[in-house]
């Protein structure tokens, strides 16, 4: 059952609006503790306006506010240097089929696109990879099982701005957000890319699950703080995941969704669209 669809069950015609059930009904619909007290108090504020048959617009109006619009695609540019896009996450989210995802829409929309198989710490990620870009007929830079991703980065850069390509997705290794030592590499691949363009990566993503819920928001906080972040890629909209992590993440740390994933295929993948993905949880 959708967020909204629960609330208006709850809440029926003629009664009064149960803050404490509203409550609830927000955080399982993991939009967090933080976001949930503050949705909840604005709404308290406008209780002589805020009823059962309003409870559900007035919810609606407020995560519109949250998301604003939907952001923009990442574009090709028109100096001709590639569009780099750095993507991480924790194991296990669907980071490497998000990135061949990503690369079969850039590739539909008629761009030139690059992988950079720089998870080099789970040689079936090198091998995942070098499938789906055999799959998608796109390039790949790879080196050996444990080798140096930041140099797999910086050979993928070279190689992109030699050929014209317009976009270089870099996959990086899954991490626990917890580890410090980890999170250092990013920041040294990061400044390895940056050595042959100042001002690449253009896009830092992270991937997460929805599943995960309140998971999904500790991880965008821990990697915000190695990468900057100014996207998101959320998995599995199409199992339990109830989306509000996407929405907690937006509010927390003022990272927009850039694309949602839906399913297996490589055409279960699209652009985050903030009125479609409100309608969805209607």
């Amino acid at each position: 059952m959708s967020l909204f669809k629960n609330i208006l069950n709850r809440f029926k015609s003629g009664e009064p609006v149960d803050w404490d059930d509203l409550e609830e009904t927000l955080i399982t619909g993991d939009l967090g503790i933080r976001l949930t007290t503050e949705i909840v108090d604005i709404l308290q504020a406008k209780k002589g306006q805020i009823t059962a048959e309003t409870i559900v617009e007035a919810c609606t109006e407020e995560i519109k506010s949250i998301l604003g619009e939907s952001p923009a695609l990442p574009q090709k540019r028109e100096d001709g240097l590639p569009t780099v896009i750095l993507v991480a996450g924790v194991n296990g989210v669907g980071k490497t089929t998000s990135i061949a995802k990503l690369a079969h829409l850039l590739k539909k929309q008629g761009n030139s696109v690059m992988l950079a198989a720089a998870d080099t710490f789970r040689a079936a990620a090198i091998e995942q990879l070098t499938v789906w870009a055999d799959r998608l007929d796109v390039p790949i830079i790879k080196t050996q099982y444990q080798g140096d991703p930041s140099a797999v980065c910086y050979d993928a850069h070279k190689s992109a701005i030699t050929n014209n390509v317009d976009f270089l997705i870099c996959d990086t290794a899954g991490r626990l957000h917890t580890k410090s030592n980890l999170m250092e590499e990013l920041k040294k691949i990061e400044r390895t890319i940056a050595k042959q363009d100042d001002t690449a990566p253009h896009e830092r993503w992270i991937v997460v699950d929805a599943t995960t819920g309140s998971n999904a928001l500790n991880q965008a906080r821990e990697f915000n703080k190695a990468l900057e972040l100014n996207g998101l890629i959320v998995t599995k909209l199409d199992g339990s995941g109830k989306g509000g992590s996407i929405v907690a993440v937006k509010h927390e740390l003022d990272i927009p969704a850039r694309f949602i994933g839906t399913g297996e295929g490589e055409n279960d993948f699209s652009a985050f669209d903030s009125d479609a993905f409100i309608a969805s949880i209607l």
